[in-house]
């Protein structure tokens, strides 16, 4: 068992905010952390809440880690690393800016904007990088439909074959 103990401020903080109708993740770690502070074992809160033992320690040593900020800050989320989730609204005016312009005036070898050119395209030349489905859907929000040419060499009718006697 780890020594976790609460101020009297902090106890009736996090006593009122399980009462209280809030976010799901928030109310979780109220209650783990006042459970902790009881006497509970880290153990038996993160059994009695279906996480992990290492979820609960996390919570523990973010609440407090964060002694500087109000305590409804304190049981927020962390900050999250690595890439942001969505692109929407940033690659929508860059992809209106270039879509109607020739794809060879930037340098590429194709007459028509693809979505694997404008990914290359936005990772190039604006520094966003982003998947063909995100490409995709800005896309399709836009409103912004167009085919890849059909390559036929000639018109033919059907039955061009029984005119040469074949």
């Amino acid at each position: 068992m780890t020594d976790f103990s609460l101020k009297r401020q902090e106890r009736r903080f996090l006593e009122g905010f399980v009462t209280c109708p809030c976010g799901s993740r928030e109310l979780r770690r109220a209650q783990a952390l006042l459970w902790i502070s009881a006497g509970d074992s880290v153990e038996a809160v993160a059994e009695r809440l279906r996480v992990s033992r290492q979820s609960v320690y996390n919570w523990q040593a973010r609440f407090s880690a964060r002694r500087d900020l109000e305590l409804t800050a304190r049981l927020a989320d962390g900050e999250r690393l690595g890439r942001p989730r969505t692109a929407r609204g940033i690659i929508e005016p860059l992809i209106a800016e270039v879509i109607e312009q020739d794809p060879r005036e930037f340098g590429y070898r194709s007459t028509v904007w693809t979505a694997p050119l404008l990914v290359s395209y936005l990772g190039s030349e604006h520094g966003v990088e982003v998947s063909l489905r995100s490409v995709g859907y800005a896309l399709e929000r836009e409103q912004l439909r167009w085919k890849r040419p059909r390559h036929r060499l000639a018109l033919r009718p059907e039955t061009w074959r029984q005119a040469k006697g074949g």
